[in-house]
């Protein structure tokens, strides 16, 4: 039984020491990963892995995983405009190594090259496009500017077979002193728009009260004229029809319970009959 024992133990010993081995011999790749093999006699080798398990042999070979994935990385930079202003600025890029270069990008830089690269590339760009315009045209041409940050940085990162899928400025910031200046300069502007409507304002005013001015002007003249025409007659219509018109409201009233004539006589309103 003691023999059957120690058998049995020297056997899954072995098959435990064999998964070992084995094990050792074998490297994992994930998703979004990539494999590289450094040769101790070689050194790096071309060919790149993908997911999965892979082979190697210890002590002469070591694995090599590289991400693959977008990842993020914020730059920021203090650099002058074309009018000789501070500004601060902050870019977000996206950025991935190219695949079939991982084995030159590893051997030339590094796997962490977005440390190495893209904060030089990226300071580089910036100092170089934001040195020609303004400080003002900075805040009104943001989106543009934009666009012509990232081209150039998509460029000078394919010199390091580096893809940048998106490049985006994060932050825009200026001195103390000119950002007061700045907002200044905006309510400087508020007000003189203001003043501008008033000044609007009062001219049409003006221009309806000389045209009703005209139009009673005209009007007198008309009346005049008709009645020198047809003399008074018109104008006696006209104080009838408003004396009927006067008559008519007032005796709707309930206050009111008699009208002067103009003759001495009254006429007695809202009274009840028995």
């Amino acid at each position: 039984m003691e023999r059957a024992a120690n058998l049995i133990f020297t056997a899954g010993s072995l098959i435990v020491g064999g998964g070992i081995l084995f094990k050792s011999f074998f490297y994992t790749v994930d998703g979004g990963q990539r494999g590289l093999i450094f040769d101790r006699f070689q050194g790096v080798k071309e060919t790149v892995y993908g997911e999965g398990m892979h082979f190697f042999i210890p002590v002469i070979q070591s694995p090599i995983v590289a991400e693959v994935r977008l990842q993020p990385k914020t730059v920021a930079s203090n650099t002058g405009t074309k009018d000789l202003q501070t500004v601060d600025i902050a870019i977000r890029m996206l950025h991935k190594p190219i695949e079939s270069y991982l084995p030159e990008i590893y051997k030339t830089i590094g796997l962490n090259y977005e440390e190495k690269i893209l904060p030089s590339i990226a300071n580089e760009v910036l100092k170089a496009v934001v040195a020609q315009y303004d400080a003002d045209q900075l805040i009104k041409m943001r989106e543009k500017i934009s666009i012509e940050i990232k081209e150039a940085l998509i460029e000078r990162a394919k010199e390091f077979k580096i893809v940048l899928e998106d490049v985006s400025i994060t932050h825009l910031g200026f001195m103390k002193e000119y950002a007061q200046a700045i907002e200044a300069k905006q309510v400087a502007q508020q007000l003189a728009e203001r003043q501008k409507f008033i000044v609007l304002r009062d001219e049409e005013e003006k221009n309806a009260k000389v045209i009703l001015s005209e139009g009673e002007s005209e009007a007198a003249r008309l009346i005049n004229d008709a009645v020198k025409q047809y003399g008074t007659a018109q104008i006696e219509i006209k104080k009838l029809e408003t004396a009927k018109h006067i008559a008519e409201q007032l005796a709707k009233s309930p206050n009111i319970t008699w009208i002067p004539t103009g003759n001495g006589v009254s006429n007695l309103l809202n009274l009840k009959t028995f």
